[in-house]
């Protein structure tokens, strides 16, 4: 879960939804793993029209993904501009 500050929309706080541990954000920025999860549901699923968002700790995120059938891909990257 993602707090902005209303007058600049700047990052004040981000929990995990998993877990509700505070992950650390400073001067707006997020220093930490963290996964977050932004899904628009249309046509054909039970939550047509519903747009749903949730954050993950690094630690919250391993946990579900050690449940998958397919494991995750991974790659490796150099530069870490998002």
């Amino acid at each position: 879960m993602r707090i902005r500050k209303p007058e600049n929309n700047k990052l004040q706080k981000v929990v995990c939804n998993q877990c509700g541990r505070e992950l650390l954000v400073e001067d707006g920025i997020l220093k930490e793993g963290c996964f977050h999860g932004d899904q628009k549901f249309g046509y054909f699923s039970e939550k047509d029209g519903e747009e749903q968002e949730f954050d993950l700790c690094e630690i919250c995120y391993d946990k579900m993904i050690t449940g998958f059938q397919i494991p995750v891909t991974k790659k490796e990257i150099t530069e870490m501009m998002f």
